[in-house]
């Protein structure tokens, strides 16, 4: 690889899928699947890029320290994201590119009276692997909660009794639904972002600016 080669870091699933038509807008095409292939890095049909394939929460991590140069992550990861490292992160977000779109919200089991638990002044416990985002909302609204950080099966925590709500990203809330949960809060929209190592942008200007405009014209209303 040359100097001016790139590496693009994006997650498997929804958000590799999404990206693929914002890719060829570029004229870049990506000939294996993530899925199918045991390979972590993927060749495309530019030789001077190349995509790494990580864990969705590793992406910023990959582009803050220059093991790639552009990634591809939820506006949810960049939150908690920038939550430990701030503005030390080194991250140039120039596009929100309308993919893997879904919510942040708060969701409760059937039954519990949420609101009447926060007029009460109540303090909850909330499961979460959004704990900054979380304790930022809760603090907005003067909640007093008790964050418990967990990493996969959210709506396990209060169908056990380990939380009295949780806070996670919903699609379509039929996993909510399934699980006998409702959900109460909208936190925010969530959708993905182009985030791009900023000592990469001005070395490897010439190589980053096309794509950065082809997916900025692609992802025009």
């Amino acid at each position: 690889m040359s100097d001016a080669a790139l590496t693009l870091a994006l997650s498997k699933g929804r958000i590799f899928d999404e990206t693929l038509p914002l890719l060829a807008a570029a004229g870049i095409s990506v000939p294996e699947n993530p899925e199918t292939s045991r390979k972590l890095i993927l060749p495309t049909s530019d030789p001077a890029v190349r995509i790494v394939i990580v864990r969705a929460t590793d992406v910023p991590t990959y582009v803050q320290y220059g093991g790639a140069d552009v990634g591809i992550a939820g506006k949810d990861v960049l939150l908690e994201h920038g939550a430990q490292y701030g503005d030390d992160s080194g991250l140039y977000q120039p596009l929100d590119l309308n993919i893997a779109k879904c919510r942040m919200s708060v969701a409760v089991p059937q039954g519990f009276d949420y609101a009447s638990a926060v007029r009460r002044g109540a303090r909850i416990r909330v499961a979460t692997k959004y704990v900054n985002t979380a304790r930022e909302h809760f603090a907005a609204k003067g909640v007093h909660v008790d964050l418990i950080k967990l990493y996969g099966s959210m709506e396990l925590a209060p169908l056990v009794g380990l939380a009295d709500a949780i806070v996670d990203l919903v699609s379509t809330g039929g996993t909510l639904k399934a699980n006998g949960l409702v959900e109460v809060e909208h936190i925010m929209p969530i959708s993905s972002r182009l985030v791009v190592n900023r000592a990469s942008l001005k070395l490897k200007h010439a190589r980053l600016r096309p794509i950065i405009d082809a997916f900025a014209k692609a992802v025009q209303p």
